[in-house]
């Protein structure tokens, strides 16, 4: 035991990372240097050190693993696996993704000139991970990072600027609408198809699925229209006993724009109002503010707490292969 509570040592990335009262965001953790390099001795020490983890975790809302021998997808799965996170069922998102290997799928596929905006993961539907990991198998040429920001702070600057308009929002709510074609769309970052959101090519099930999230369907030819809430745009994370920025807000506004989608229609008030445009782009700008991008190594590993802690991609030149994995 005491030789795998040395097995992580916390280290400090300079530049990439914000210091708050008590913690560095995020965390980073390597290999102790005199540590021998071994999958298996790597995923024992998560299993043996599953307390300490967690507690991190609930402190920083971000764990980077970087230094650990983890290759492939396989070995990522592997590392998923010996944390002991009940896997979530990607349904419902509205990226393009392809499973990998077990538990793993590819981060959003979109196209590499375009940037994905921050967001929770799935904060547009009642059922969202709680924790999500991310795995660095090929590393960019250049930029790619995702950037991270802590939720709460986000949700404090924007409640100290605009307290009417955070009012509102906690009043009334979200209201999120999407135009889905029939199949993937690899040409969008919103560009999943109706078949894969719901996991099926049956318009009955697939409303059946819908209605299980809350979401109305209205079919338009071979694609469907969906519309999500009103859906909170704050929560209590009550873990942390604190209110977060748990919204896909500027995501959609400034980002859910293709062949089928306005991105001003996406996203409205609960009441089906429209969103102040200046207010949106000053919270981007927030975001922007508050947010750490750690330049992505292969083998990287990056651990969220999706309760805590909105994320984003940056564009980047290939090669870049980022996998992920959704826990409940």
């Amino acid at each position: 035991m005491a030789d795998q509570v040395q097995y992580f040592i916390e280290t400090r990335l300079p530049n990439h990372q914000r210091h708050y009262n008590s913690f560095d965001f995020p965390s980073v953790l390597s290999p102790k240097p005199t540590a021998t390099p071994s999958l298996s001795r790597f995923t024992k020490a998560i299993k043996s050190q599953k307390p300490f983890l967690d507690s991190l975790l609930l402190k920083t809302g971000a764990v980077l693993f970087r230094g650990f021998p983890v290759e492939t997808a396989k070995d990522f799965n592997d590392v998923v696996e010996a944390f002991g996170f009940e896997e979530l069922p990607y349904v419902g998102g509205a990226a393009p993704r392809t499973n990998v290997v077990g538990r793993v799928f590819t981060a959003n596929e979109s196209p590499p000139d375009q940037k994905i905006p921050f967001h929770h993961e799935m904060a547009q539907v009642p059922e969202f991970p709680s924790k999500l990991f991310f795995f660095c198998e090929i590393e960019p040429g250049s930029g790619g990072e995702t950037p991270i920001v802590l939720s709460h702070i986000v949700y404090e600057r924007m409640k100290e600027k605009y307290p009417d308009f955070v009012g509102r929002l906690e009043e009334h709510g979200l209201l999120y609408t999407r135009v889905l074609g029939e199949g993937d769309d690899p040409s969008s970052p919103i560009g999943r198809g109706w078949k894969s959101t719901f996991l099926t090519a049956d318009k009955k099930v697939a409303e059946e699925r819908a209605a299980k999230l809350g979401m109305k369907l209205e079919w338009i030819g071979d694609g469907v229209k969906t519309i999500m809430g009103p859906i909170p745009a704050v929560k209590y994370d009550k873990s942390r006993q604190r209110k977060i920025w748990f919204n896909s807000m500027v995501a959609a506004y400034t980002g859910w724009e293709d062949a089928r989608n306005d991105p001003v229609k996406a996203v409205t008030f609960g009441d089906g109002k429209p969103l102040p445009a200046d207010i949106i782009y000053d919270c981007l700008k927030i975001l922007e503010e508050e947010c750490v991008a750690i330049p992505w190594k292969k083998g990287d590993i990056l651990l969220i707490d999706n309760w805590a802690v909105l994320h984003s991609r940056r564009p980047f030149d290939p090669p870049r292969r980022v996998l992920a994995s959704l826990c409940k």
